[in-house]
């Protein structure tokens, strides 16, 4: 059972009780993140993220870690483009424990300006450390490249500039201003009792106020195609390809979804079959979707030798026009929809995934979606959908295109 209660203030608390579980997760996002920041604050969404853990005015940050580590528990924190957030994982009799340790770091951070500066250094680090895994690099790269210019484009580390540069009183303030009631969501899955939850959480955050109002921002797509190359001393050419999609709530989502997987979703996937099984072009090769509350993107991804780069781009071409040009068979169909829901059901035994879920419809669609209603979802769609996305998607021929690795002529 999914229970929500909304304090005064705005802030929403959401709970799933399952009682056959011996964890709970609890998660305090805020729906504010890296697209919010001010450019020449660059990665503060993040830095906040980290300064959180260093100390209270009840707890310094070995403290706080030792208590979660008393608890055999789980605490952590992650930042994205729209949002961030702080969650702890622990065995239900720790609970109240657990809520009273992640709402003091939340609510009474101090910010210690020594620790300011090592956590700087760290967060150098850890920008080098994403630049020196092509992976990760490449996906940054697509999605800084895919959306320049704009807010949605910064990168969610900030740069070494942004970094360097960042005062602690730029970090207080826009934690102060940006952490608005209204765009925080505390969630929590397991066996947990919500009017427990509630009794424990509404006294410490029914306090909480904010005067910032964000202004208006119209994100937009590229409007035609472009390719962004990286030379780099490697192995391997990596390649990231990516046409305009939907937005995280767009009705044509299921469709969405099942389309991708057709494409590159798993093994029996058109892409990896004809890439990698056929012709043993590429290890990994895949499709993903970014998902945004106003914009989003379908991404192919492939790692292959420099020679073979423009037959893998090919296929990748090839295997879109396929489907925007004809209809799926009703077998690869209901493969992939079985493929997804079960995803979805299995994602269920984790109270980590429905805490994340609860947080994610409140922020997205303002209301909970039920497990009922995106079976539902997939369940509906018919092989003409897919035709009539994949046309939208794929016939208009923009793309974006990077490239990470020996440099080589593309033929584009």
């Amino acid at each position: 059972m999914i229970t929500t209660t909304t304090l005064d203030n705005g802030v929403r608390i959401v709970s799933q009780n399952i009682a056959y579980m011996h964890t709970v997760t609890t998660g305090i996002w805020v729906a504010n993140g890296t697209r919010h920041e001010e450019r020449q604050h660059n990665g503060v969404a993040h830095f906040i993220e980290h300064m959180l853990f260093k100390g209270t005015a009840r707890r310094t940050a070995h403290q706080i870690t030792r208590e979660m580590d008393s608890m055999g528990g789980l605490l952590n924190a992650f930042t994205g483009h729209e949002y961030v957030c702080y969650y702890a994982k622990v065995l239900a009799k720790f609970l109240p424990r657990a809520l009273d340790l992640l709402a003091d770091l939340f609510l009474y951070a101090t910010f210690p300006a020594d620790e300011i500066e090592r956590e700087r250094n760290v967060i150098l680090q850890e920008i080098n450390m994403r630049d020196d895994s092509p992976d990760e690099f490449i996906h940054d790269q697509f999605h800084q490249n895919f959306w320049q210019g704009q807010s949605l484009g910064m990168p969610i580390l900030g740069t070494g500039e942004t970094i360097s540069s960042l005062s602690r009183d730029a970090i207080c303030g826009h934690k102060q201003s940006r952490y608005r009631p209204s765009d925080i969501v505390i969630a929590a899955a397991g066996t947990v009792d919500h009017q427990q939850l509630v009794s424990l959480l509404a006294p410490l955050f029914s306090a909480l106020e904010s005067s910032w109002s964000p202004e208006p921002v119209i994100i937009t797509s590229p409007e035609q195609s472009r390719v962004n190359s990286v030379a780099r001393d490697m192995e391997q050419t990596l390649l990231c390809l990516g046409v305009p999609s939907f937005h995280y709530g767009h009705q044509d989502r299921y469709v969405l979804f099942l389309l991708t997987t057709i494409l590159g979703g798993g093994m029996s996937s058109r892409l990896f079959q004809e890439i990698r099984e056929k012709r043993g072009l590429a290890y990994s090769v895949y499709s993903s979707l970014i998902g945004h509350s106003d914009t989003g993107a379908l991404v192919i991804y492939a790692g292959t030798e420099k020679a073979h780069c423009r037959q893998v781009l090919e296929i990748i071409r090839h295997e879109c026009y396929q489907l925007s040009s004809g209809e799926v068979s009703w077998d690869e169909l209901d493969s992939a929809r079985e493929q997804l829901k079960g995803n979805t059901l299995m994602s269920l035994e984790s109270s980590d995934s429905l805490m994340t879920r609860l947080a994610k419809n409140e922020m997205y669609f303002h209301t909970q979606i039920s497990i009922e209603d995106v079976i539902a979802g997939y369940d509906r769609v018919t092989s003409s959908d897919i035709f009539r996305v994949a046309r939208t998607l794929f016939e208009n021929d923009i793309t974006h295109l990077e490239t990470l690795g020996p440099v080589t002529d593309l033929g584009l």
